[in-house]
C-alpha cells in the first residue's frame, strides 16, 4: 500500500473533522439502509456509506429499500434508491421527517484494488430542509483489507461549512470466508447527543451460497435482523428493527436487480445448458486489450473447465469453420474436451472442411456435424523444407555452414539442395508420432480399428459430407445454425444455447476473499529467441525477474513456444527462472515447439511439460556465414574501405536493398573460421552443461542426446528431457498443488502485459480503403534478416521452416511489433 497516500487519507478523514458540527446525514443516517458497517458486507452500500468500495464493484447493480418507520410498509415515505456501476455509484434517500419530506443525494467514484483503495462522495440536499440545516458535504472514504481475516475502513464527512465527522469500520472473517463475519464502526470526531449513535456491531452468517443472516446491535441499545435472499441477478432483504426495550419497532424492506450473485437455487438448473463456442479465425497466446475479438489459449480451457463444474452445463457446442489453429494447441484443447466428457457432459463438434488435424480434434466430440457441403481429407502428414542453395548461387551470394553436429541442421536451407541423411532421420521420427498421436485419438474417438484409420488414410483420402456419414466419420449432416435443434435429438429435450460469459464462474462476485489474492504468475515466451524480437528478451526479463521476487507469486509458469534464435536471449531470461529455486516452483509448458534456444529457456524448469507431438530438444550450436561472390558486381555496386585492424573487415560489404543488411565482400579466412568453430564448439559445451544440471543428469547422459537432435514429446520424454505430458491446464493444476492453492484462493495473472490495440488494424480505415488490408510477414524474409543479423555467431536455432510458424498470427499477437 502507498504509505504517503495511507497518511493523506487518515489526515483528511480523521484530522479534519475532529472539533466539527454536522449539518449533513450523519454516516448512521448514510448506513441505516445496510444491514451491517460498509466492510462486512458485500460492497457496502454503493459507495454511499464508504465510497472507496466501489473500486470492488464488479458490474452494474441497482438497489430500492424503504422502511415503514413512518406510515404503513405501502406508503413509501421512506425509501433509498442506490445504483452502482465499477467505480461510479450514485444514491437518493426519501425522508419524511415532522411532516417534512426532503431527498439526500450523492455521487460517488473510487479507485484501488482488492487491497486498498481511495473514494470521494459529493452530497447535497432538496426539499424541505429548514429544520436540518442540510448543506453540502463531501465523503472521503478508504478500506485495507491486509489479508483474508481483516477489514478496515475509514470514513470522514464533511461539509462546505467546514463541518463533519469521522468513522472507523472494521470487521473480522475468522474462517478468511463468507462463512461468518464479525463487524463493528465507531463514530468520532464531533459532540454528540446521548440519542445518537456512537458505535454498533454485529455478525453476518452466510451458511448456504447467497442466503445471509445479519444481528446488529448499536450503542443506543436498539438493535436489528435482517435476512437477504440471493435470486441470482436478483434478490430480497428484509429487517426488523427493535427499540432499545426489546419491542418490534420497524421494518425494512429491499429489491435487488441486475449483478450476479451467488444463490442457493443452482440445483434448479441443472443440466439446462449447452455452452456455445465458436473457434473462428486464429487461437493466440495473448490478445490486445481492446478492438480485438480474437480466441486465445487460456480463455477456451478456462472456459471449458468452467464449463465442466457449472451444474447447469449440460454439454458443449463447438463451431470449428474457419478456425486456424496449431497441432499442439489443438491436442490440449482435445484433452481438455476429454477432462469435460469424463463430467458425465456431452461434446458436440460441427465441421465444414478440415484436414487430419481439425479432424482429430473433432473426433473427441460425442457426435460430429458436418454441414451438406462440407469435407474432411485424412491425407496423412509431411514435414518438407526448401533449399536455396542453388537460389544463392545463381544471384552471387556465397554461404558457408558453420556445422559441426550431427542434426544441428538449421543452415541445411541454405547449404544444401536436399535433406541431409541425419535430418531426414529425425523428421520422419516426427511425422510417425504425429501420425501415432492422430491415429490413437481418431481411432478412440470412432471406435475405429488401426488397420481401418490406416486405410481411410492411405486409400480413399478425401470424402464429402454424405461419404463422411456413410464411412462413420461424422453423426449427421446440418448446418451450424441447426445445432439447436441437433442438440434437442440428443439430449430428449430443448437446451438453451448460452455464450461463455454467462458460465457462474465468470459471473461470480469477489466479495468471498478479502485482500489482494496469492498470484500464478504465466509468462509467454513465444516466437524467435531474440533481445528485441520475438520474445523480446530484454523486456521480458524484467516481468520474470519481478515474478521471481515478488512474494505473492506463490508459483512460475513459463509458456515457451520459440525454435531458438540467440543464445545471449535464452540464457537471459533461464538464468533469472534459475534464481527462482528453492523459493517458489517453476514450470515450463512447451508449446508446438520448444527446441535449441527455445529448450535453453526451459531447461532449469521444476518440471517440464509438453504434448506429445511438441518439437523439442535440439540441444546444439550453429553458424552459417553469407558473404558476396559475385552479387554486389553484377549489380554495379562497388565498396571501399579504410580500416584500422587485421579483421576490421570482417562483415564489411554492401548493403541489400530492402532489408538493409550487409553482405559481407569476403568469405572467412582460415584463422576466423577456427575462431568461430572454437566459439560454437564451446558455447555448445556450455549448452550440454547447463542442460545437465538443469535435468540433474551427467554431461555424457545429455551429450547422448544432444548434437542438435530434435525430439517429439513422446521420445523427449523417454529420454528425460521433459517430464509430463500436458498443456497450460496441467502446468496451473500442478502450481495450484505445490502452492497449496485451490482455483478461487488466487489470480492467474499473464506476462507480458497486453498491449493497448494493434494500430495497424485502424490503417485502411484512416485511409479510406473499405476492404480488408493485412500486411504479412514473409517467414523467409523474417528469418533471413534474423541470421543475417547474426551472421557467423553460433547460435541455438531451428531450420527456417521450423522457425516460420513463429510468424503465423495462429500464435502471436505481433511478435515484433
Amino acid at each position: 500500500m502507498n504509505r504517503t497516500v495511507f497518511t493523506l487519507v487518515v489526515i483528511v478523514i480523521f484530522i479534519l473533522p475532529l472539533y466539527a458540527q454536522t449539518h449533513f446525514p450523519s454516516y448512521y443516517e448514510q448506513n441505516k439502509f445496510n444491514l451491517t458497517s460498509p466492510g462486512a458486507f458485500k460492497f457496502g452500500l454503493y459507495g454511499y456509506d464508504n465510497p472507496a468500495f466501489l473500486a470492488l464493484q464488479p458490474s452494474a447493480d441497482l438497489y430500492f429499500t424503504w422502511n415503514n418507520k413512518v406510515g404503513s410498509w405501502s406508503d413509501f415515505n421512506n425509501w433509498g434508491l442506490f445504483a452502482a456501476f465499477p467505480n461510479v455509484g450514485f444514491g437518493v434517500v426519501r425522508n419524511d421527517l415532522n411532516n417534512r419530506n426532503f431527498n439526500d443525494y450523492k455521487i460517488s467514484g473510487a479507485l484501488g484494488g482488492d487491497a486498498f483503495a481511495v473514494g470521494i462522495g459529493v452530497g447535497w440536499s432538496s426539499g424541505d430542509t429548514y429544520d436540518v440545516n442540510r448543506a453540502t458535504y463531501f465523503t472521503v472514504g478508504s478500506y485495507y483489507r491486509p489479508n483474508p481475516f481483516l477489514s478496515f475502513g475509514l470514513i470522514g464527512n464533511f461539509s462546505s461549512e467546514s463541518v463533519g465527522e469521522s468513522t472507523l469500520d472494521f470487521a473480522v472473517r475468522p474462517l478468511a470466508n463468507e462463512v461468518v463475519t464479525l463487524f463493528g464502526d465507531y463514530l468520532i470526531g464531533r459532540n454528540k447527543s446521548s440519542e445518537e449513535i456512537d458505535w454498533s456491531a454485529g455478525v453476518v452468517v452466510e451458511p448456504v451460497d447467497g442466503l445471509r443472516l445479519t444481528g446488529r446491535y448499536f450503542s443506543t441499545d436498539v438493535f436489528n435482523l435482517g435476512v437477504q435472499l440471493s435470486f441470482g441477478s436478483a434478490g430480497i432483504t428484509t429487517q426488523i428493527n427493535y427499540d432499545k426495550d426489546g419491542n418490534h419497532s420497524f421494518n425494512s424492506y429491499g429489491i435487488r436487480i441486475g449483478a450476479y450473485d451467488r444463490h442457493p437455487f443452482t440445483a434448479l438448473s441443472k443440466n439446462t445448458d449447452y455452452v456455445k463456442i465458436n473457434l473462428l479465425g486464429p487461437l493466440k497466446y495473448q490478445r490486445y486489450r481492446y478492438f480485438d475479438n480474437s480466441n486465445t489459449l487460456i480463455e477456451l480451457l478456462k472456459q471449458i473447465d468452467a464449463a465442466a463444474d457449472d451444474e447447469s452445463v449440460a454439454g458443449i457446442a463447438i463451431n470449428t469453420s474457419g478456425m486456424r489453429i496449431n497441432r499442439e494447441m489443438i491436442w490440449e484443447l482435445r484433452e481438455q474436451l476429454k477432462m469435460f466428457k469424463s463430467k458425465g457432459k456431452k461434446v458436440v463438434i460441427y465441421i465444414d472442411r478440415v484436414g487430419i488435424n481439425e479432424y482429430q480434434l473433432a473426433s473427441v466430440a460425442d457426435k460430429i456435424v458436418i454441414d451438406p457441403i462440407g469435407s474432411i481429407t485424412l491425407q496423412g502428414f509431411i514435414l518438407g523444407r526448401q533449399y536455396y542453395k542453388g537460389t544463392l548461387e545463381k544471384i552471387g551470394i556465397g554461404f558457408r555452414e558453420l556445422r559441426y553436429f550431427k542434426y544441428k541442421s538449421a543452415a541445411e536451407t541454405f547449404a544444401n539442395d536436399k535433406m541431409s541423411e541425419a535430418d531426414r532421420e529425425q523428421r520422419q521420427k516426427l511425422v510417425d508420432d504425429f501420425y501415432k498421436l492422430a491415429k490413437i485419438d481418431i481411432s478412440e474417438g470412432r471406435g475405429f480399428t488401426n488397420t481401418k484409420f490406416d486405410n481411410i488414410v492411405n486409400n480413399q483420402v478425401f470424402f464429402l459430407s454424405a461419404e463422411a456419414l456413410a464411412e462413420g466419420l461424422v453423426d449427421t449432416i446440418a448446418r451450424w445454425d441447426a445445432i439447436d435443434n441437433i442438440i434437442e435429438k440428443i439430449e430428449g429435450d430443448n437446451k438453451r444455447l448460452v455464450k461463455p460469459g454467462s458460465l457462474r464462474e465468470f459471473k461470480l462476485p469477489n466479495d468471498y476473499h478479502w485482500g489482494k489474492k496469492p498470484q500464478i504468475a504465466l509468462i509467454y515466451a513465444i516466437g524467435a529467441c531474440a533481445m528485441d524480437r520475438g520474445i523480446k528478451a530484454r523486456t521480458l526479463v524484467n516481468y520474470v525477474q519481478k515474478a521471481v521476487d515478488d512474494d505473492n507469486v506463490k508459483a512460475i509458469i513459463l509458456r515457451v513456444d520459440s525454435p531458438g534464435g540467440d543464445g545471449l536471449a535464452s540464457d537471459l531470461i533461464a538464468e533469472v527462472l534459475k534464481k527462482a529455486n528453492g523459493k517458489k516452483p517453476v514450470f515450463v509448458s512447451q508449446g508446438f515447439v520448444a527446441a535449441s534456444g527455445g529448450y535453453w529457456l526451459s531447461m532449469y524448469a521444476d518440471t517440464i511439460i509438453a504434448a506429445p507431438t511438441t518439437i523439442t530438444g535440439s540441444i546444439g550450436v550453429i553458424g552459417g556465414y553469407y558473404f558476396n561472390k559475385s552479387f554486389k558486381e553484377e549489380l554495379g555496386v562497388t565498396t571501399d574501405y579504410v580500416k584500422r585492424g587485421k579483421h576490421a573487415d570482417l562483415g564489411f560489404g554492401m548493403r541489400l536493398p530492402l532489408l538493409n543488411i550487409p553482405i559481407p565482400n569476403r568469405d572467412l579466412n582460415d584463422e576466423e573460421l577456427l575462431k568461430f568453430e572454437s566459439a560454437i564448439k564451446s558455447m555448445y559445451k556450455e549448452f550440454v552443461q547447463k542442460v545437465a544440471n538443469g535435468r540433474n543428469k551427467t554431461y555424457d547422459e545429455i551429450e547422448d542426446i544432444a548434437e542438435g537432435r530434435i525430439w517429439s514429446g513422446y521420445d523427449a520424454k523417454k529420454n528425460g528431457l521433459v517430464d509430463l505430458f500436458g498443456g497450460l491446464s496441467t502446468a496451473i493444476e500442478l502450481a495450484e498443488e505445490k502452492s497449496g492453492l485451490n482455483k478461487k484462493d488466487y489470480d492467474l495473472v499473464e506476462y507480458p502485459q497486453r498491449p493497448w490495440f494493434n494500430f495497424g488494424s485502424f490503417i485502411p480505415i484512416l485511409l479510406g480503403i473499405e476492404t480488408e488490408v493485412k500486411i504479412v510477414k514473409d517467414p523467409l524474409i523474417e528469418d533471413l534478416k534474423f541470421r543475417l543479423k547474426f551472421n557467423g555467431y553460433p547460435m541455438p536455432i531451428l531450420p527456417q521452416s521450423d522457425m516460420g510458424m513463429m510468424f503465423n498470427d495462429a500464435l502471436l499477437m505481433d511478435s515484433d511489433e
